[in-house]
């Protein structure tokens, strides 16, 4: 039987389940998690799955080679959220921690900075007002300012300070501003490496930092005819514009990722 041609940009949804199913065996899923499997919250340690997604999840992870969670969060919380899934890996703080059978492995190059992430969320609960939410992560902090927006200037300012006396990176998104280590590991970094033996990869992410993952299904498209990636954005008030137009579909909400990814599967 003669293969299905890979769909081109722009596409219809038809078209990219259709190559989806035929290449199953060759397909992997990537997720964000925050505003893409659960609604954004002002209180991050609150966020829990949309009510369809756990279950969505392991039904997929069935009919395709692999799924993945690509996170802010660290594993420890993925796995928190996701603990009955079992053929699902985790990729947390931006892929500096990975959850794969069963085992938590650190980039090393980021562990020395545990000390001076701790000493920097001590410093910015104290120089910071009380009313930004300050996220402890091992290897990172963030700096939430989702319940009093009239901030995020001066968390800005206070977090680009703190990156340039210490040699941190900087990353933005939907009300948060975080502090990384200097260590090259990003989602886009995380999406090369996981398809480069795959024929066919989708993702799906609603901020800033999702756009380096859309790149890099783009770039495996323009160096081999017969990969085929779909960026998927959902929307939201604060990127959802930059990211739309980054991607190939959007959908409404986790909820409608959850609908959309169980009317894909009656297609296997």
């Amino acid at each position: 039987m003669a293969q299905t041609p890979r769909p081109h940009h722009p596409l219809s949804i038809d078209d990219a389940w259709a190559f989806t199913v035929t290449r199953a065996a060759e397909t992997t899923f990537f997720f964000d998690f925050d505003g893409v499997l659960s609604p954004v919250t002002d209180d991050p340690d609150a966020s829990q799955p949309a009510p369809g997604v756990p279950g969505v999840l392991e039904q997929l992870a069935s009919a395709v080679r692999r799924v993945a969670i690509v996170s802010a969060r660290p594993v420890s919380f993925l796995r928190s959220r996701f603990a009955s899934l079992e053929r699902v890996d985790l990729y947390g703080l931006y892929g500096l921690e990975v959850w794969h059978n069963g085992e938590v492995v650190t980039e090393p190059a980021a562990l020395p900075w545990v000390p001076a992430m701790d000493g920097l969320a001590e410093r910015a609960r104290t120089e910071l007002p009380d009313s930004i939410l300050v996220e402890y992560k091992r290897l990172s902090v963030a700096l939430h300012y989702r319940t009093d927006p009239q901030q995020a200037g001066t968390v800005e300012r206070w977090a680009h300070e703190q990156a340039e006396r210490l040699g941190l990176r900087i990353q933005g998104g939907r009300m948060v501003v975080e502090l990384k280590p200097p260590v090259d590991q990003d989602k886009g970094m995380v999406i090369t490496e996981g398809v480069r033996n795959a024929g066919c990869a989708w993702y799906f992410g609603d901020d800033m930092s999702d756009i380096k993952a859309f790149d890099a299904l783009r770039a495996r498209e323009a160096v081999d005819p017969e990969f085929f990636g779909m960026a998927v954005a959902v929307a939201n008030p604060e990127t959802g514009a930059e990211v739309a137009g980054a991607a190939d579909l959007t959908l409404a909400s986790p909820d409608a990722v959850a609908e959309f990814l169980a009317e894909g599967l009656k297609r296997f």
